[in-house]
């Protein structure tokens, strides 16, 4: 998976259609980024580059309930690339330890 612009907009429309407004705010976040679990806003360093938006998105969908079926067609597909690449990072993970 590749950490671009493209991608970033990519998952941006993912959490978009899963009810969730995805927020860039400077703030003291230990972890990079803040969930409001009962209004669905994630809130991101706005500091991060791009890479960092990324990751801190993928962290964050690992916590998030997901129901794939409400996707539109294109997120979905992208969705299940999204999982491939964070079953490999896993299993790459793995095999370091």
């Amino acid at each position: 998976m590749n950490f671009t612009k493209h991608t970033l907009k990519k998952l941006e429309l993912l959490f978009e259609e899963i009810g969730y407004v995805i927020r860039y705010e400077k703030g003291s976040f230990n972890s990079g980024y803040c969930i409001v679990e009962d209004k669905k806003i994630a809130v991101i360093n706005k500091f991060f580059e791009v890479d960092g938006r990324i990751s801190t998105l993928l962290d964050i969908l690992d916590n998030v309930e997901m129901i794939p079926e409400i996707l539109s067609e294109k997120s979905a597909k992208f969705y299940k690339e999204v999982l491939k690449y964070k079953n490999t990072e896993a299993e790459s993970d793995e095999n370091k330890g």
